[in-house]
């Protein structure tokens, strides 16, 4: 064999088994994987000033809990993603949710903006009178720092925006 063609076929042995992924074996797996795939397209897109994108990205972040999960998504000023962070675990029904925590992730890395997220294991997106006290509890406390929040999304069937109810 000429080193012209050993060569290429090292070349094509090493394009081939550099994509060689190990299939995720749980159906949360897929989840993560998913919500790290749509991650990865819009991040530096700008896209978390997209609804959709938003909704479907934490539609696969916190869809498969059995239980509420309070989570924040931390942004730059450009809104793109500095990090996801799952802060707060509940129960069946209901998760506790301090703003002192949510300022401490926000401050820790420098965040100028927020999208809110929680869960609803039911699968009953509609949002309650609770979900809409810690909104603004939490609201006024990022706006003494000014954080502005642009969504709190309640992710069931069928995800809510807070923001396109005008809620927020």
């Amino acid at each position: 064999m000429s080193t012209k063609a050993m060569h290429t076929k090292a070349a094509l042995h090493e394009t081939t088994h550099k994509h060689v992924t190990q299939w995720p074996q749980t159906a949360d797996e897929v989840l993560a994987s998913a919500a790290n795939i749509i991650a990865e397209r819009y991040v530096k897109k700008d896209a978390y000033t997209n609804p959709q994108a938003t909704k479907d990205f934490l539609t696969y972040k916190l869809g498969g809990y059995e239980r509420e999960v309070f989570a924040v998504m931390l942004l730059d000023n450009q809104h793109q993603l500095l990090e996801f962070k799952e802060l707060f675990f509940g129960t069946l029904d209901a998760a506790s949710v301090y703003p002192r925590e949510v300022v401490k992730a926000v401050l820790a890395v420098n965040a100028a903006a927020v999208i809110f997220a929680h869960n609803h294991p039911s699968g009953e997106s509609e949002p309650s009178a609770a979900d809409k006290s810690i909104t603004q509890r939490l609201t006024d406390a990022l706006a003494l720092i000014d954080v502005c929040v642009l969504d709190h999304i309640v992710v069931g069937r069928t995800p809510v925006s807070f923001a396109e109810r005008g809620l927020l």
